[in-house]
């Protein structure tokens, strides 16, 4: 049976090593929770490093978070759904907001709930998903700042998360001069400039942030210790804080192209047959997963002999050309993950979950 694996001193490693780049910055950072999909036990192994400040985007996995440590600070890393403002006041302290008439919700909810909400102000810099327009933000804060019981903390954005758009110095730059700009016309004190995610850490590193944006979020960069301005790992960083293990069902040499009329397969594609593959065969392993759980683009074999081929709906080919390494039916193959593969596994009540 397949599972996933989460090694506890790989992401200490990887937290301790973000946590040193930031604090001899001065960066308030948070870690993002979301790719685990409210599992307690990894979440609770998140807070057990000494995180005090959890970010995701689903208010059910805020409440897991809270309900493990009432004093770690919940930040809802999208605009709110009006449906669920009262649970948005009930478990998230920080909200990420770009509609004026959600944060009025947010204030008469916070009202009735006794408590003051804080939010950062989401603004578009180019990528095209939240954030308001950057002409309309003086008006958009002049509606906000006075709303009762809503606080606002900071400002943000988000690149890389839609149409690609990286960050860079002058972007950020931007950022900050909106919060001076605010500062001075209204004589209020906006603590953060949330500039910075997983996609801005190799700005971090190369000392290329610009000294105002001063709050992180960060999940990609801490599991998978990506650069993804290169899509290597970066320096100093693990790779494989997360594993996929997935069970040999059937293992046959066969020939390497089909026979038989070809048609369109279940995912609506057509085989394109290299006539240079006629009469050989290799070593063939039927795996136990499928795209059921994760599309096979996102999977990393550590084994370099194996080679994806397809997948179907739950099962999952693979070549292992000569069977070097003596692969036998019930042996586990070894997987790294993408991060939207990682995802998708976690979100697959069939694949079990371990911390070792």
């Amino acid at each position: 049976m397949a599972y996933l694996k989460l090694y506890r001193d790989k992401l200490s490693h990887n937290y301790k090593f973000l946590k040193s780049k930031f604090e001899g910055r001065d960066i308030e950072w948070g870690v993002v929770t979301k790719l685990f999909c409210g599992n307690r036990e990894m979440i609770q192994e998140v807070i057990n490093l000494g995180v005090r400040e959890v970010h995701d985007s689903r208010i059910s996995n805020l409440k897991v978070a809270k309900e493990i440590n009432p004093d770690v600070q919940t930040v809802y890393i999208k605009p709110p759904p009006k449906k669920i403002i009262e649970d948005i006041i009930r478990w998230a302290d920080v909200s990420f907001d770009s509609d004026i008439s959600t944060i009025e919700l947010l204030s008469k909810e916070a009202e009735k709930q006794g408590k003051s909400h804080k939010i950062i102000i989401m603004i578009e810099m180019g990528d095209l998903r939240e954030g308001v327009v950057r002409d309309e933000l003086i008006d958009f804060y002049e509606q906000v700042f006075n709303l009762p019981n809503i606080n606002v903390v900071g400002l943000g954005t988000n690149l890389n998360c839609m149409h690609g758009v990286m960050p860079n110095a002058d972007k950020l730059i931007q950022l900050t001069l909106y919060k001076q700009i605010i500062e001075l016309k209204f004589n209020k004190k906006i603590p953060w400039i949330s500039g910075g995610t997983s996609v801005t850490v190799p700005l971090l590193l190369r000392e290329e942030i610009p000294g105002g944006v001063n709050h992180f979020r960060i999940g990609e960069a801490l599991y998978f210790g990506l650069d993804l301005f290169t899509n290597q790992t970066i320096p100093g960083m693990e790779d494989s804080v997360m594993e996929l293990f997935s069970q040999i069902i059937e293992l046959h040499e066969k020939p390497i192209v089909p026979s038989g009329e070809l048609g369109m397969d279940p995912q609506g594609n057509k085989a394109v047959i290299d006539e240079k593959n006629f009469g050989k065969t290799s070593h063939r392993a039927i795996l136990d997963i499928g795209y059921l759980d994760i599309d096979p683009k996102y999977l990393i074999p550590v084994n370099e002999d194996i080679k994806i081929v397809d997948a179907s709906s739950d099962m999952l080919v693979v070549d292992v050309g000569g069977n070097k390494s003596n692969y036998q039916v019930g042996d586990m193959v070894r997987f790294r993950m993408k991060y939207m593969g990682a995802l998708g596994i976690m979100n697959s009540h069939y694949i079990e979950k371990f911390v070792e």
